[in-house]
């Protein structure tokens, strides 16, 4: 993305603290007690577990003066990508909203914080990974997530990295559509099963519409270099709830997955790139053993 415009919708607060309170158990985030699934459950989490992350469990945190941070060059470098894809998806979904009839696209903002950051859903830690919070429109990104993508999982490359901010992007165009609002009151209806089944289909649209991100950016800017979709690809099957699992529990939890198996959110994640037509992004319709 060299020689590519900057967001101007980026508020970077790393070195910034947070001090007091604690991370607690429970919802969702609970699921997930070992730290790497934790993290790379992250990758969409955010939004789904709004309520969770606003219902108390870190309390106390308070946003404090910046301190005498000094990030690494690798770390600027990927500060200057998160805002490139940012104004990538400004540029797509600007169009697309214009072209589908559905009026001005509001572009969300990115915050860049470190170890732990007070958003409009509650406060929370690097461990939640990137998160969009609809209450202010807003993803949030730890830069370490995507060093420890590749040192953890061995998921690596800017495509990889721009895939995962195109897909918390995804959640806001969701939330602009009405999408995440309506599933989050049905999650508030079900059993926690069923609302981890809701999980699932918003986690694979949202693949879905990074994918067709990606393929829009591409015809704009001819961004897609060789290698690129491969290595989305690969992030995506090493961030599927069963490899996840299976990782740090050495078993599957069927019930508890809650963004889909390695080989759904790869064919969703492929069939937003390959067509680049919203027509074909609804998991909401099709029986849940069918996604």
């Amino acid at each position: 993305m060299d020689g590519r415009r900057r967001s101007g919708n980026v508020d970077d607060r790393r070195g910034q603290r947070i001090s007091g309170g604690k991370l607690a158990g429970g919802g969702i985030v609970g699921l997930l007690i070992i730290a790497a699934v934790t993290l790379f459950s992250g990758g969409s989490i955010g939004d789904v577990v709004n309520n969770v992350l606003g219902s108390g469990q870190l309390s106390g945190m308070q946003q404090t003066t910046q301190s005498d941070y000094q990030p690494d060059a690798e770390e600027q470098r990927l500060a200057t990508l998160a805002s490139q894809v940012l104004a990538g998806t400004e540029d797509v979904w600007t169009e697309e909203f214009r072209r589908q009839g559905w009026g001005e696209y509001k572009a969300p903002k990115m915050v860049l914080f470190t170890d732990a950051v007070s958003s409009g859903c509650g406060n929370a830690t690097s461990q939640t990974g990137p998160f969009y919070c609809s209450a202010d429109q807003t993803v949030y990104i730890d830069l370490g997530f995507f060093k420890d993508m590749k040192k953890q999982i061995g998921a690596g490359g800017d495509f990889a990295y721009a895939y995962v901010i195109a897909h918390e992007v995804g959640h806001h165009v969701q939330y602009l559509r009405g999408i995440l609002t309506d599933a989050h009151r049905q999650m508030q209806e079900v059993s926690e099963t069923e609302a981890n089944k809701i999980s699932v289909r918003l986690e694979l649209q949202a693949d879905f519409l990074a994918g067709v991100w990606a393929n829009h950016d591409n015809k704009m800017f001819q961004s897609i270099e060789p290698g690129d979709i491969e290595n989305a690809i690969d992030a995506a099957s090493k961030i599927g709830d069963d490899y996840l699992q299976r990782k740090a529990y050495g078993r599957e939890m069927p019930e508890s997955f809650n963004h889909g198996r390695s080989e759904q959110r790869v064919r969703w994640l492929k069939k937003g790139i390959d067509t680049g037509d919203l027509a074909n992004g609804d998991t909401f319709s099709p029986a849940y053993s069918r996604l």
